[in-house]
């Protein structure tokens, strides 16, 4: 890590300036889950123990594993980390040995000051799986099935694989994404051996505090404009876009109708509205709503709602077998989701998007469209294009 970033040898005190941006640079690749979200900053480090993968209910695992290190002492055990897009894939869960707490990143005004331009910047190599011609053709034919009748939606990918000749400034990238886009969701976490998963996602899936849950679906999108007068009316055509509009209702229909089982009451705005990440503007509604039964945890919520519409489609049986066949890669973590949950049950899920997977002096940048009927081959490939910008500009690279 460049001199610029290095920590502070006496931390501020947790509410002071400074305290998120703290953890922030004190972060390590290996070692550290960092995770930054509207509502709270936390850095874990060490592991203390890891959630088993075997044939019991996920939450239940989590649950135990929770439960076993506060009989050890350890009197706000937090598991922090990742789980596949795959239904049977390995998670990367853990409960750390030591967890630091700040506010929000987004409320400490050092947030602002901007981190150093990446090194080596033009030393990348980029391959592009499929290139961008295969990408057109598959949303196509997905398009054409579509209008055949056989599925509603499906969300294709594409993967840049960037490397370097220099070792990875993984602290560095983060520090990057995070000042970018500092009311999102920032993140650097193991993701299996050797390898880590960072990024900065725009989309909550599910946070449950108490008897309260929030998700906030993001689907339809448009590329963001440098010029003030085109964005705002690339931001107000998104608003009006037939296509757009049907994309995100599937999706707010999809969560509604996981979550209103969990819930005494469940709102769900009319119409949606409008958030911009640095790059785009998404179609976004926020549904909110009272928990049933207080036994009900943050991660039970996230996985009757995973994978949403957004991420995979409807129905989602068919969904996975077009993206397996469509998709000359396997997705990982890319689309699973990340997060906290504490031993009452309180936690944050999101959606994991915005992101690449750093193993040796590689980085696996990964995007995706929602494709309908109407969509078009050449702007899905051009909203791919546009999502990469988040990774690539915190890297220092050009697609």
């Amino acid at each position: 890590m460049s001199a610029s970033l290095r920590v502070p040898t006496a931390p501020p005190p947790l509410h002071s300036p400074g305290a998120a941006t703290t953890l922030l640079e004190a972060y390590r690749p290996g070692s550290d889950r960092f995770l930054a979200t509207p509502r709270t900053t936390l850095l874990g480090s060490g592991t203390a123990a890891e959630v088993p993968h075997d044939a019991r209910p996920l939450s239940l695992r989590v649950r135990e594993v929770l439960d076993a290190r506060r009989r050890a002492g350890d009197p706000a055990p937090v598991v922090i980390g990742a789980l596949p897009f795959a239904p049977d894939g390995v998670p990367a869960l853990a409960v750390p040995r030591s967890v630091r707490r700040a506010p929000a990143l987004r409320e400490d005004p050092l947030v602002a000051l901007r981190a150093p331009e990446p090194e080596h910047a033009a030393d990348w190599r980029i391959r592009e799986v499929p290139a961008a011609g295969r990408y057109r053709e598959a949303v196509a034919a997905a398009v054409e099935r579509m209008r055949a009748g056989e599925f509603d939606k499906v969300v294709l990918a594409r993967t840049l694989e960037l490397t370097s000749p220099h070792e990875l400034d993984l602290p560095a990238m983060l520090s990057r994404l995070a000042r970018r886009d500092p009311r999102g969701y920032t993140f650097a976490v193991p993701s299996g051996p050797g390898r880590t998963l960072i990024g900065a996602s725009p989309e909550l899936l599910v946070a449950r505090r108490g008897a309260r849950l929030v998700a906030n679906p993001l689907a339809g999108s448009a590329q963001r404009s440098d010029d003030l007068a085109e964005d705002v009316r690339r931001a107000a055509a998104l608003l009006e876009s037939p296509k757009d509009l049907h994309e995100h209702a599937v999706v707010v229909d999809a969560v509604r109708e996981a979550l209103a089982p969990y819930c005494t009451r469940l709102d769900v705005p009319e119409r949606p509205t409008l958030v911009r990440t640095a790059a785009m503007w998404h179609l976004s509604t926020t549904l909110a709503g009272e928990i049933a039964d207080p036994r009900t945890s943050a991660l039970d919520l996230a996985s009757a709602l995973h994978p949403t519409p957004a991420v995979c489609s409807t129905p989602t049986d068919t969904a996975r077998a077009v993206i397996a066949a469509s998709e000359p890669f396997d997705r990982g973590a890319y689309t699973g989701m990340l997060g906290w949950q504490d031993a009452e049950g309180d936690g944050e899920w999101v959606v994991t998007i915005r992101c690449a997977e750093a193993e040796g002096r590689t980085l696996r940048l990964f995007a995706g469209a929602g494709v309908v009927a109407a969509s078009s081959p050449a702007a899905e490939t051009a909203e791919t294009a546009a999502k990469f910008r988040t990774f690539l500009s915190a890297v220092g690279a050009a697609l």
